[in-house]
């Protein structure tokens, strides 16, 4: 593991001897930036392994890591923190539990774009288009027949394509069941598509 530390240069006389208390209220008073420096030293490995123990991926824990300590700029002034490093141990793991549920959230809604893959979002060969008028006639055949869908198909739609919700999501904002969301959902792809199809006739 290796964490460039060429932003957080301690030259602040006598900062590493400094408890973490006095740090804080120095940090308090003047803002030195070096003092970020020296709480990294001291808690970047500690704060490395909690993000582990949660992320269980040394990428994006390295990155939790940054990401925890650039906020400590602001956090630092915003709140009265009585002891760094059970404090420091508390942001570390809500951190990467948000990060950890947006993770598990991105792998779900994948999982269901692929279960659900069909015209809406997609390239069909009969649907594809080269240049971008017909691009943008694409788009204005598919807004159209979005319009006429049933009030529920455009509405679970809607929410599960263009605003990108997943299927839980979308139950719990419209009050549909889970069942239901997911057959206005096929039967308003399939009735899209046909109203699509439809409008390249005409055109033709």
């Amino acid at each position: 593991m290796h964490f460039n530390n060429t932003h957080y240069l301690v030259v602040v006389k006598n900062i590493e001897t400094k408890s973490d208390k006095e740090l804080l209220q120095e940090y308090k008073i003047t803002g030195d930036k070096q003092v970020i420096g020296e709480f990294y030293r001291r808690y970047m490995k500690f704060t490395f392994f909690i993000c582990l123990k949660y992320l269980q991926n040394s990428e994006q824990s390295e990155e939790a890591v940054m990401q925890i300590f650039e906020k400590l700029f602001e956090d630092l002034k915003r709140f009265d923190i009585d002891n760094f490093k059970p404090w420091l141990h508390s942001v570390a793991r809500n951190h990467c539990m948000l990060m950890h549920r947006a993770n598990s959230y991105a792998i779900k809604r994948n999982e269901e774009l692929k279960k659900d893959s069909t015209v809406f979002m997609e390239s069909d060969d009969d649907l594809y288009l080269d240049t971008e008028k017909d691009n943008e006639m694409k788009l204005k055949f598919m807004k159209e027949c979005l319009e006429i869908l049933k009030l529920q198909q455009k509405e679970c739609i809607q929410y599960f394509y263009i605003e990108q919700k997943c299927y839980q999501e979308v139950s719990e904002i419209t009050g549909y069941n889970m069942k239901k969301v997911k057959s206005y959902i096929q039967n308003g792809k399939r009735n899209l598509k046909n109203c699509i199809e439809g409008k390249y006739e005409q055109r033709a």
